[in-house]
């Protein structure tokens, strides 16, 4: 998708947190810099215990203690509001609600009558494929059916920026594939800026500009890798299966056990393995 010059929509400087444990000070994350242009798509890869997912959580403004900058379109973030949306591992539905009253939660506090909010609804049930659906209560739905619910919800208000952390690790190959393609669909079609926390290197490419790597004890920026394929992308491309090799060189670098699907190496506590997926079924 061709894309106009880009203007960055999100800046963090020297960001950093710590977390009291036993009576010391632990560090998570140590002075990471990294800038995100409007409608780009990036991937965060790392170790367990790299503090991914803590760097989202401080994106989206629900942790608001750290140091250093996080800026969005110039103002700093201290806390949450609906120019940032965010999708996590489980989907949070509210399990009385049916899937169009679940969707609408997100309009509760937005400008609009009660007929435009019905046909926002519309829509986004639509963009996730989910008509025919209205009426369904969460425990009647699939967990990529659910896990689209909540993407909706995310998506409803518009948000100029969508955290993700880790949407699609609880879900089976088949249907982790099916909603990687339909959240790459539902990018370009929104032009939202996006930011996914992933185990699965492979999920990165697929889906990403540029994917940061990070390193842990600490949690820092190791590198950030550019993905300059056309999309839709085929990860069976030799073009596709080098940058997939050159960001999982880097767990390889580091000593690090890697935790392939169909249980090819032995499992590993988490203060020892990577818990990166080379994943078989995103294809």
């Amino acid at each position: 998708m061709n894309r106009s010059k880009p203007v960055d929509t999100l800046t963090l400087r020297s960001v950093s947190k710590d977390y009291q444990s036993g009576g010391t000070n632990r560090r998570v994350l140590d002075n990471i810099d990294l800038d995100v242009a409007r409608g780009e798509f990036v991937g965060i890869v790392g170790t367990s215990g790299c503090g991914k997912s803590t760097l989202l959580r401080l994106i989206a403004g629900l942790d608001r203690e750290y140091d250093g900058d996080i800026l969005m379109n110039g103002k700093r973030v201290a806390g949450t509001d609906l120019a940032r949306g965010i999708v996590f591992q489980d989907h949070r539905l509210l399990p009385w609600l049916s899937v169009e009253r679940n969707i609408a939660l997100g309009l509760m506090n937005a400008p609009g009558t009660r007929a435009e909010k019905e046909q926002t609804v519309r829509e986004h049930i639509a963009l996730v494929q989910l008509e025919g659906y209205e009426q369904a209560r969460p425990h009647q739905l699939s967990g990529g059916m659910a896990q689209r619910v909540a993407i909706a919800r995310a998506l409803i208000n518009r948000p100029e920026v969508l955290v993700l952390d880790e949407p699609f690790g609880a879900l089976d190959a088949m249907t982790r594939s099916y909603l990687q393609r339909s959240l790459a669909h539902i990018w370009a079609r929104e032009q939202a800026t996006m930011v996914l926390v992933t185990h699965d290197v492979e999920e990165a490419v697929l889906l990403s500009d540029r994917v940061v790597v990070m390193s842990a004890r600490p949690g820092r920026i190791r590198r950030i890798v550019e993905v300059p394929l056309a999309r839709p992308r085929d990860p069976a491309s030799p073009e596709f299966a080098a940058i997939k090799a050159d960001l999982l060189s880097d767990f390889r670098e580091i000593g690090s056990t890697l935790a392939a699907p169909d249980a090819l190496y032995p499992a590993a506590s988490v203060e020892s393995t990577a818990d990166v997926r080379i994943a078989s079924g995103a294809r």
